[in-house]
């Protein structure tokens, strides 16, 4: 009875707004917000000493909606949010978007409904790979896109896929010098891989699609560490390259094993509701997922209760991707078991891992390639 009539005062306090969004027939915008409602709701007696420290949104790919509608509702998102849990002064507010030249005029508005920090899907810096990876943008229009960042956000960051066809050791160190030149703080960098769902496997499965062989994947992968290393933007994950300082901050919540909310279409969270931990997934089709929540308040698909066995697993998976490493007693905490000293010593002979004077492991940069073969060695 307490959470249903705190929850009613909430939802008085939000009657205005709701009333605006329903005059305008923003259905999205409503969704979300009830969305919204629906997590604070299971949290609202369990929140207690919870601030958020990063939120991230992913522009709409259907490329409907005016400018000044889109970037009202980000900033009317972001102060729902506000008003439900406390937010860290420095929060990192990321939006994750397209460079093309329509989704570039669009940032001078996000940034003052409260976006700080944009993510561009560059993913290759020649119309020819673009074309391969099926991607609509040219070169050009990224760079410009990335300019367009850079005056408009103090920080940004855009990815690359290497390991594409045809594509040498050479080939990629003079493409990633380019774009550590066009990056101020961070880039992420992806090999690519063949994984069935994707659209890759497809491309892949007719035969538009051909990778490397092991070797030259490997040498790929020793450029990029050597490259971002020498211009001061080491790996701080497997894949995430930053100055110090300059980490993505929500990208370290998930692999830190923190709490996250996911809210929209095909969002994945992690909940502590009533002291267990809970994968949550909401429906992946945007116009289910708004009908869902239409309909039930939430568009919430699935919410499966973790066991320590699959939270102990689960900290393994992500923490390990991280320069950083684990704490091993956390895990133990998680789990309900501590890691096999046998099988570090094994994995500290073989150069895989390294364990510092307080304990804390971390995989090398020569266990980082065989990282799934680490992780499943010290979770058996």
């Amino acid at each position: 009875m307490a959470k249903q009539t705190r929850l009613e005062g909430r939802t008085r306090r939000h009657s205005r707004v709701r009333e605006k969004v329903r005059g305008s027939a923003d259905r999205p915008r409503l969704a979300v917000f009830r969305s919204i409602t629906h997590i604070y709701a299971q949290l609202i007696d369990d929140d207690s000493g919870k601030t958020l420290v990063a939120a991230s949104s992913v522009e709409s790919k259907d490329g409907k909606g005016k400018k000044a509608d889109r970037a009202k509702t980000v900033g009317a998102i972001l102060d729902s949010i506000a008003k439900h849990w406390r937010v860290a002064s420095d929060v990192e507010v990321t939006l994750e978007a397209n460079p093309t030249s329509v989704e570039a005029t669009r940032f001078a508005g996000y940034r003052a409904a409260g976006v700080n920090r944009v993510s561009l899907g560059v993913q290759a810096l020649d119309d020819v790979s673009l074309k391969t990876l099926g991607r609509l943008h040219s070169a050009r229009e990224a760079l410009d896109a990335v300019a367009i960042a850079r005056k408009a956000f103090e920080r940004y960051s855009f990815d690359l896929i290497y390991a594409r066809p045809d594509q040498t050791p050479g080939m990629w160190a003079d493409e990633l010098n380019l774009a550590i030149a066009e990056a101020a703080e961070h880039l992420s960098l992806y090999q690519l891989t063949i994984e069935e769902g994707t659209p890759f496997f497809g491309l892949h499965a007719a035969g538009k699609l051909k990778t490397p062989d092991e070797a030259t994947a490997r040498a790929l992968y020793d450029v990029t560490q050597d490259v971002c290393a020498r211009h001061g933007l080491p790996s701080y994950e497997i894949s995430n390259h930053a100055r110090a300082g300059a980490e993505c901050r929500h990208n370290l919540v998930y692999w830190r094993g923190e709490e996250y909310a996911g809210i929209g279409p095909g969002a994945h969270g992690r909940l502590d509701i009533d002291g267990i931990r809970h994968a949550i997934a909401t429906e992946k089709r945007p116009e289910a997922w708004l009908m869902r929540v239409e309909a039930t308040g939430h568009g919430v698909v699935s919410d499966d209760p973790l066991n320590s066995e699959e939270r102990g697993d689960e900290f393994l998976l992500m923490g390990l991707r991280l320069a950083e490493g684990i704490d091993p007693q956390r895990y133990a905490a998680l789990s309900g078991r501590a890691l096999d000293p046998d099988r570090i010593a094994v994995l500290r002979e073989e150069g895989a891992i390294t364990v510092d004077e307080t304990g804390r492991l971390r995989v090398t940069q020569a266990g980082f390639p065989v990282l799934d073969a680490v992780v499943a060695d010290l979770a058996a």
